[in-house]
C-alpha cells in the first residue's frame, strides 16, 4: 500500500510519541523507557499515566535525578541485550553525561569492530521561546550530530515524530531523538500502522514550490510554512524542506530542492556561530553553486544565552517574520 493511500488518525505529537513508545514495549519486551518522572506523569513530554499502568514501573523506571544514571544504565542495558528508551528531560542536560554520550556510546560500536549492537534511544527536548531561562532554553542537535557514531534525530510533526521514533526505537546503533516543547500539541495525520517508520536519513519536502527553497526543522518547520502561505498571496512559490535528521544528513533532496528553486534560506534555532545553518549552507554551495541565483541565507539565534526576559527573548529567538524577511529578500 501507498503512503498516500495508509489509513491515518490525526494525534498530536504528544500522543505520537506515547502511542509509538506502547507500540514498541507491546511488540518487543526488550524495549523499557526510564527518566525522571517517566512513570506516572510522562516525563517532561507529560505522556500521562497510560504507559506505567498498562507496563508496570518495572518496565516505565523513574530514576534519580541523574543524567549520568540515566544514560549510563541505559547504555549497559543496550549492550547486554535490552532495548531501553531513555530521557533526559531538557538538551541543555546533555552536557552532564556529555562524557559517556561522546566516548562510550557514539564509540561503543565501534570499538568492538561492529560485533557489539548499542540499540539506545536518547529522548531530550530542544525548548525555545517559552520563558524559561538559560539553562532550558537550547537547542543542540548540531553538538550531538557533529560526534561521529550518533545518529541524530530532529521532530517536527505527528507523522515524522511516530515514524522517526519507531526507527529510532528498532535501530541497532544509538540515536537521539530531539523533540521540541513547542510542538508537543501540534497535531496532524498519523499512519495507523504500527509498523509505519521512516528512514532516519531522508529529509521531507513539506510544501513544493519553485522560487524558493526553506530548509526548517521543529518550531521553525511550522514558521516556514506560515510564511510560505504568505508570500504566496505575493505570488512567491516557497518549497519547505525538513531535514528530519541531521546525523545522517540528506543532503541530495535539499540540494535538488535549490536547483529547481535557484535560493535557499536555512533555518533552525542553533546559533548562528558554529550552528547546523552553516553546515547546510556549505554542503547546498559546494553541492549547487553555479545553480545559486543569490548566496544562501542563514536565520539563528545569535551568539547569545536565550535571555528570560520576554521581549529579549523574542528578540533572540527566530520567528517567522524573520524567514518571510529572508524570503522576500531573495524573491
Amino acid at each position: 500500500m501507498s503512503a498516500t493511500a495508509m489509513e491515518t488518525e490525526e494525534l498530536s505529537v504528544r500522543e505520537a510519541i506515547e502511542q509509538v513508545i506502547a507500540q514498541e514495549m507491546e511488540r518487543d519486551e526488550s524495549v523499557f523507557l526510564q527518566g525522571i518522572d517517566v512513570a506516572g506523569r510522562g516525563g517532561e513530554a507529560d505522556l500521562g499515566p497510560m504507559l506505567t499502568e498498562r507496563f508496570g514501573e518495572e518496565r516505565v523506571r523513574n530514576t534519580p535525578i541523574s543524567e549520568v544514571a540515566i544514560v549510563g544504565t541505559g547504555l549497559g542495558a543496550a549492550a547486554t541485550g535490552m532495548r531501553p528508551i531513555v530521557e533526559v528531560m531538557y538538551s541543555g542536560f546533555l552536557g552532564v553525561p556529555g562524557d559517556q554520550i561522546l566516548n562510550q556510546v557514539a564509540k561503543m560500536r565501534y570499538m568492538f569492530g561492529g560485533k557489539l549492537d548499542i540499540p539506545l534511544t536518547i529522548r531530550t527536548h530542544n525548548t525555545m521561546g517559552h520563558r524559561a531561562g538559560a539553562q532550558h532554553s537550547q537547542s543542540l542537535h548540531n553538538w550531538m550530530a557533529a560526534i561521529p557514531g550518533i545518529k541524530v534525530v530532529t521532530v517536527s510533526t505527528p507523522r515524522d515524530t511516530a515514524g522517526l521514533l519507531r526507527s529510532a526505537i528498532r535501530s541497532n546503533d544509538p540515536v537521539i531523538v530531539f523533540e521540541h516543547s513547542g510542538i508537543y500539541n501540534r497535531t496532524g495525520e498519523v499512519p495507523v500502522d504500527p509498523d509505519f517508520t521512516l528512514p532516519i536519513g531522508q529529509a521531507g519536502v513539506e510544501r513544493e514550490g519553485s522560487d524558493v527553497t526553506v530548509v526548517a526543522t521543529q518550531v521553525q518547520l511550522w514558521n516556514a510554512l506560515e510564511a510560505a502561505e504568505e508570500v504566496a498571496d505575493d505570488g512567491i512559490d516557497v518549497e519547505v524542506v525538513s531535514p528530519r535528521t541531521f546525523s545522517p544528513l540528506d543532503v541530495d533532496t535539499i540540494v535538488e530542492s535549490v536547483r529547481k528553486t535557484g535560493r535557499c534560506v536555512v533555518v533552525d534555532e542553533t546559533p548562528l556561530r558554529m550552528g547546523s545553518q552553516g553546515d547546510i549552507a556549505a554542503e547546498v554551495t559546494e553541492e549547487a553553486f553555479f545553480d545559486l541565483d543569490f548566496p544562501v541565507q542563514r536565520v539563528g539565534v545569535p551568539n547569545v544565552p536565550v535571555p528570560f526576559s520576554p521581549p529579549l527573548e523574542d528578540e533572540v529567538v527566530p520567528g517567522t517574520e524573520d524567514i518571510l524577511e529572508h524570503i522576500r529578500m531573495l524573491a
